[in-house]
């Protein structure tokens, strides 16, 4: 097994169980313990709480890691089958050294990973953690000596008072609402807190599926949103909402059944955050549209531009307080909820500024979406770093940004392109003030790479 396969830049995710299989589950679990050790300078009182999706391999992989963990005397508190977002809490109320969430996240049923993070909360990533994880996995941990306890604990009752104490549930007006949990973890938590939700919620997929027979869970696909879409008309919802597998993304569609791309969600949710909390910071990826900082700079914010990722979104938050993170792949954390993810959060969020906004959701949308973006175009390129050259040295005149792969701005268009981080490919994201010059752009840039 060429373990350098499944350390990526934020988790550690292959095919089980050709590239991530039980074997290594168990070397990463006493890997993951030797790391704390060496990180919080303690050799006892370690103690790490761990939970995982409806994946069939999940659970067996679970036990694998378990039994590192465990054989490096750690101790194990088991919250069982729960989304990503229920276990970043967990890490943090229960106040334990570490998480870890056995997930695939959106990948197909043939996937699974590891998300780890430890208190702070401090995320594991390529830029910290995970190199050094992967350099202790290469030991040989072939004996095992159950030193440590394991104790189940159920975290959604205590999950679930502290999300609807940062909502005040008392002051929003019944809404008709499509959610579809695509077969994953986050069915678990809809299911806990619809009996507080005001007016109807109606969950489609909501039984945790382990080969996601209706769709895949990955709700950026436009196409695995049709179902949602479709309901969400025929019912009249005020607004639909998915998740992906493991329930820390959320994408949604108005009243008509429209995609709303999460960067035209992020600066609705600024312009709210920042009526409360007026000179407040918000991190959002560099992919995002133009408009996002726009807004936040217009509602008196502090715009923060980070890097793609997740867990990058995450860790810059906290080092700058703010109060919102969002990207384009439809991650929302918030500084409320230990600066991570929260789906049912975001759901009651939504519900929050249709309560006080009298137009639909399309509405509020609408002068949001102030310019024209083509959407992640991906090249195959033999060199990702000549073809970048390439690009710069064409765009010499464009004011350029390198924070993750290379961005150059001009005043009416600009432009990504950056390496995927967990494929050979080159992606690229332009926009423009103006539909014409953004696919004028992209015919450019096309004839550049394929020179």
């Amino acid at each position: 097994m060429n373990i350098n396969k499944i350390f990526r830049a934020y988790d550690v995710r292959g095919i089980y169980p050709d590239h991530l299989n039980k074997e290594f589950a168990y070397k990463l679990g006493n890997a993951f313990v030797l790391f704390l050790k060496k990180e919080f300078n303690k050799d006892k009182n370690i103690t790490i709480v761990i939970g995982q999706d409806g994946r069939e391999s999940s659970l067996p992989l679970f036990h694998s890691f378990a039994r590192g963990v465990l054989n490096q005397g750690a101790n194990i508190i088991d919250i069982g089958l729960a989304a990503t977002d229920s276990l970043y809490f967990a890490l943090n109320f229960l106040k334990t050294t570490a998480g870890v969430i056995i997930t695939g996240s959106h990948n197909p049923k043939n996937y699974n990973g590891f998300k780890l993070a430890t208190k702070g909360p401090k995320f594991l990533s390529g830029q910290w953690g995970l190199p050094e994880l992967e350099k202790i996995c290469q030991k040989d941990f072939s004996s095992f000596s159950n030193k440590a306890d394991i104790k189940k604990y159920n975290i959604l009752p205590d999950y679930k008072k502290h999300i609807l104490s940062l909502i005040k549930i008392d002051k929003l007006k019944p809404k008709n609402i499509i959610v579809d949990a695509s077969g994953g973890v986050a069915a678990k938590m809809i299911n806990f807190t619809k009996d507080k939700i005001p007016g109807n919620l109606d969950c489609i997929y909501c039984e945790i599926d382990s080969n996601f027979s209706n769709h895949s869970p990955n709700p950026v696909i436009p196409g695995n949103l049709s179902d949602l879409s479709n309901k969400v008309k025929t019912k009249g919802a005020d607004f639909g909402l998915a998740f992906d597998g493991d329930g820390d993304r959320t994408v949604f569609v108005d009243e008509k059944g429209n995609l709303i791309k999460a960067d035209m969600i992020l600066a609705l949710f600024a312009k709210h955050f920042l009526k409360k909390q007026p000179g407040s910071s918000i991190v959002y990826n560099l992919t995002c549209s133009r408009s996002v900082p726009e807004v936040i700079k217009e509602n008196n914010g502090k715009p923060i531009k980070n890097r793609t990722g997740s867990t990058f979104m995450k860790m810059i938050s906290k080092k700058y307080q703010a109060i919102l993170g969002g990207e384009i792949s439809g991650h929302f954390c918030y500084k409320d909820n230990f600066f991570g993810e929260s789906g049912i959060l975001t759901l009651l969020i939504m519900q929050e500024i249709l309560s006080q906004n009298n137009s639909p959701l399309s509405q509020l949308i609408k002068p949001l979406k102030r310019y024209y973006r083509i959407n992640e175009t991906n090249f195959r390129v033999k060199n990702r770093k000549k073809t970048i050259k390439l690009l710069a040295d064409y765009y010499k005149n464009g004011k350029k940004d390198w924070l993750d792969g290379l961005s150059v701005e001009f005043d009416n268009w600009w432009f990504n392109a950056r390496p995927s981080n967990t494929e050979p490919l080159l992606r690229l994201v332009i926009e423009a003030n103006k539909k014409s010059l953004a696919e004028n752009k992209l015919q450019e840039i096309k004839r550049i790479i394929n020179k």
